[in-house]
């Protein structure tokens, strides 16, 4: 019984190895599939999250894990997320963890390639504008992407202020976009 609480400082070692391994995997594997792996989940999403989580906590506790293992492990993983929250603090780092927001819509233009880049389909992203209200494409100033994953769709409006955009590659599509007002184009 004993034997199941402890640990010892080689484990420890081991333990605290493997977590900030398999952590940073995690967080490379996130930053080549891109953002999309964080936004909301499927059922398939679901399950593959279980099935990485159980991996990851399997190999993070080594083969045999003992009360403490487990316990070395949780601490790890909370101190490298603390750790990379304050690294990420700088710009620099920042980007170089995380993909940047992607232009799916300047105006009601879908810009087909950076859907494709970023793994949108127009179905998907006639079900953002659809849940976000929009009733004619006419309505729509831009779409992104963003860095979590989620979906931003701005209202067209007089003016889209170019500071909002700023870390949006492509955002200078946005003027051409309003400048164009009615000039719809149809998807297709």
């Amino acid at each position: 019984m004993r034997d199941r609480l402890g640990i010892d400082w080689l484990t420890a070692g081991l333990v605290v190895l493997t977590t900030v391994s398999m952590y940073l995997v995690l967080v490379l594997c996130v930053r080549l599939v891109g953002q999309r792996s964080l936004a909301t989940m499927s059922s398939f999403d679901l399950g593959c999250a279980i099935a990485l989580g159980a991996v990851i906590g399997r190999t993070a506790l080594l083969l045999d894990p003992t009360l403490l293992t487990g316990v070395v492990a949780i601490v790890t993983l909370f101190t490298t997320q603390i750790a990379l929250v304050r690294v990420r603090r700088s710009r620099w780092v920042d980007r170089l963890l995380n993909r940047p927001p992607v232009l799916l819509m300047a105006g009601d233009v879908p810009l087909r390639e950076n859907m494709r880049a970023a793994h949108v389909g127009e179905d998907e992203l006639r079900q953002k504008l659809r849940l976000a209200g929009i009733r004619d494409l006419a309505e729509v100033g831009c779409v992104v992407l963003e860095r979590t994953g989620a979906v931003s769709v701005v209202r067209r409006s007089e003016r889209l202020d170019p500071w909002l955009f700023s870390d949006v590659p492509g955002a200078e599509r946005l003027h051409a976009a309003a400048e164009e007002p009615g000039a719809r184009r149809a998807p297709g």
